[in-house]
């Protein structure tokens, strides 16, 4: 249904985004554009990404965790190259639903984040659109000159690591569908995870300085790891029983009649904003300390060959899969 209380461009941006901008940078967002001074012995490292309702969020979801999900998968990505978030652009596609009230809650959930991840706005855009909501965002930081982490680095010898746990972004989409029978704990830490992913920036400096390549899962740790044997040239051997999993997802995993073909959802579903990188033996005790110091979960779960693509095993067995993650074809 229409909403009846739209407020006008200007005012939105004066009323709702302009208490949320940069006291210097952003101009207060009265001008076309933001100035950001250069930081000495630093390279700038941007990011883009955009989330559509009915795509990468339901209809149903509150505003304000689109608009965490929104800045957190943003700086995830900049997680994983080593660099430290500072700020970031927004465009704001408002679908026919969202008045005032909804664009508030999308506002105080942009606030909530920005506090807790340190970073403020600098500017974007703000329109109205038939069709259904949707929002980008760019996300700038900065990285030590030279040091930003690419996907090209992984060497054979190298080991496979992953932050965290795999899974709880597809379990999670299941539950908020009312796909999933577990007990209402674990429904909600799915439901969480899906909604408001926890970014690893924390852990940014450590993959800065120990890393060969890295990359954030968001479209599942098959299709990603892919993407780190791709850019390498080299190959990803993937044992499945050491992938990792939430108390939740272990809950859900255990009630599988197929083992192998439960962690084959789970390692393809995507959406779970954790770190997977590469990292030579030597690394490994110093990453372990780091992760245990931050109270974070550090898995390795392969190691690199000479060869090509991603080769996973379950049993000691090769796994095919149908589709190694999710794609916008």
């Amino acid at each position: 249904m229409p909403a009846v209380d739209v407020a006008g461009e200007f005012e939105t941006i004066r009323r709702l985004f302009a208490p949320l901008a940069h006291p210097v940078w952003g101009r207060g967002l009265l001008d076309d554009v933001a100035v950001v001074p250069s930081r000495a012995g630093h390279d700038l490292v941007l990011t883009k990404d955009a989330i559509v309702e009915g795509v990468h969020f339901l209809s149903t979801d509150p505003l304000d965790t689109v608009a965490r999900k929104l800045m957190r998968v943003n700086l995830s990505d900049l997680a994983a190259k080593g660099a430290e978030p500072f700020g970031y652009l927004l465009a704001c596609h408002w679908s026919e639903r969202c008045g005032w009230p909804e664009r508030t809650t999308f506002a105080e959930g942009l606030r909530v984040d920005q506090k807790a991840f340190g970073v403020a706005l600098l500017g974007g855009d703000t329109v109205a659109t038939p069709g259904p909501a949707g929002f980008s965002m760019t996300m700038l930081g900065w990285v030590p000159k030279g040091r930003a982490v690419g996907r090209a680095g992984a060497r054979p010898g190298d080991l496979v690591f992953v932050t965290g746990t795999v899974g709880d972004g597809w379990l999670g989409l299941e539950a908020v569908q009312g796909k999933l029978s577990l007990d209402p704990e674990r429904m909600a830490a799915l439901s969480d995870h899906y909604r408001t992913p926890t970014p690893r920036v924390d852990f940014a400096g450590p993959v800065r300085d120990m890393a060969s390549a890295s990359i954030d899962i968001s479209d599942g740790l098959i299709a990603d790891l892919g993407h780190l044997a791709e850019a390498g040239g080299v190959r990803l051997e993937i044992d499945l029983e050491n992938v990792p999993l939430s108390a939740a997802g272990q809950a859900w995993f255990d009630g599988r009649v197929d083992a192998q073909a439960a962690l084959e959802k789970l390692v393809t579903g995507g959406d779970d904003y954790e770190i997977a990188f590469t990292a030579t033996p030597r690394e490994e005790a110093a990453l372990r300390r780091e992760a245990e110091r931050r109270h974070l979960r550090l898995t390795r779960i392969g190691r690199v060959t000479a060869g090509e693509g991603v080769v996973a095993r379950f049993g000691g067995q090769p796994v095919a899969f149908d589709r190694p993650g999710f794609t916008h074809d």
